[in-house]
């Protein structure tokens, strides 16, 4: 599908990946309408550092998406949605399960009821590799058994099958993209490359970190972007579920060596129990088979295998390193 002159809704735009996204689609002459979370402060989160010039080009529009009536207002007259919107940090799912459920089940039905009512063409429905748990094969593909080792991954699972559901009951034109360990700039402070990198810009040698030895498969935030891009353009991607990752796997301890050598510091490592997960919803091995991303959606990482991950490391970096940017995290904290 060609996305030339159709209006593009982004759900969860405030946020890491939803703003580089919103991002990337105005810069590309886009019609973008972006939705982000309500708050007194008038706040549109990382969209407020967008630059001005291209922020105006983006409609912003501010409400709940646990609310049908807001969402549906929101959806009315865009042809494709990009659904981002949703609680993601798994520490906070043990303590609130209920507003994962309210925000991401109850909130895609609110999207799905929404694109379905006004005919929309296309919606992409955002997943994580997290919904795979520990890996039982590598590299890990689309049929991989799903297993909810948290409340985050189980609400995933089941906004996930709501999607696919309304594709298959009522043809609802659906998408379901399931990327793996994004990062860059803007990232949450509750991920771990942005809490090695903030600590190690902070002056800390001796990092505090969770478990070291699973291993995950990191995507650069702009290769995820145009991923989002790409499956909204694939017509083959409807009704099917697309893994977007790098096809490369690495452990958090190798992860923080190749940060501190990246940033030319020596560092040591001291376990914090507080950052460890409950032993049977730890997922030690996230590994991403990205063949069926080459084949629907044309796409593949730019960034990939151990270079592309360093090469990628350099920016997001950059970004941590620059004051205003640091001040804006709580370095050495956790944060849930």
């Amino acid at each position: 599908m060609d996305l030339t002159g159709r209006k593009i809704l982004v759900t969860g735009a405030d946020g890491f990946i939803g703003s580089h996204l919103t991002e990337m689609l105005a810069s590309q002459g886009r019609q973008v309408r972006a939705m982000v979370q309500y708050n007194s402060l008038g706040s549109h989160g990382w969209l407020d550092t967008t630059a001005p010039q291209l922020k105006k080009e983006i409609d912003c529009v501010a409400g709940d998406i646990r609310d049908p009536d807001f969402v549906r207002d929101a959806v009315r007259g865009c042809d494709v949605v990009l659904h981002l919107a949703a609680l993601i940090a798994i520490p906070y799912s043990y303590k609130s399960p209920a507003a994962y459920v309210q925000t991401n089940v109850v909130g895609t039905l609110n999207v799905l009821q929404a694109c379905r009512d006004l005919n929309v063409s296309r919606l992409v429905q955002t997943s994580t590799s997290e919904v795979y748990g520990t890996a039982r094969q590598v590299p890990i593909n689309e049929e991989h058994p799903l297993q909810g080792q948290s409340p985050y991954a189980a609400s995933k699972i089941g906004a996930d099958q709501l999607a696919l559901s309304f594709q298959r009951s009522f043809g609802t034109p659906v998408a379901v993209l399931r990327p793996f360990n994004t990062f860059g700039p803007r990232q949450s402070a509750r991920a771990v490359i942005p809490s090695i990198i903030t600590q190690i810009a902070a002056g800390i040698t001796e990092l505090k970190l969770g478990s070291l030895h699973p291993t995950r498969d990191f995507s650069y935030v702009e290769d995820t972007a145009r991923g989002f891009i790409a499956c909204a353009e694939a017509d083959a991607a409807i009704g099917e579920v697309v893994n977007l990752g790098s096809h490369f796997e690495i452990s958090i301890g190798d992860t923080a060596a190749a940060i501190a050598e990246v940033m030319g510091v020596d560092i040591r490592i001291s376990e914090d129990a507080s950052r460890l997960r409950p032993a049977a919803s730890e997922v030690e091995r996230l590994f991403a088979d990205n063949r069926k991303a080459l084949r629907l959606l044309g796409w593949s990482p730019r960034y990939a295998g151990l270079a592309g991950f360093k090469e990628a490391l350099r920016p997001t970096i950059d970004w941590f390193r620059q004051p205003a940017n640091l001040a804006r995290y709580r370095c050495g904290e956790y944060t849930t």
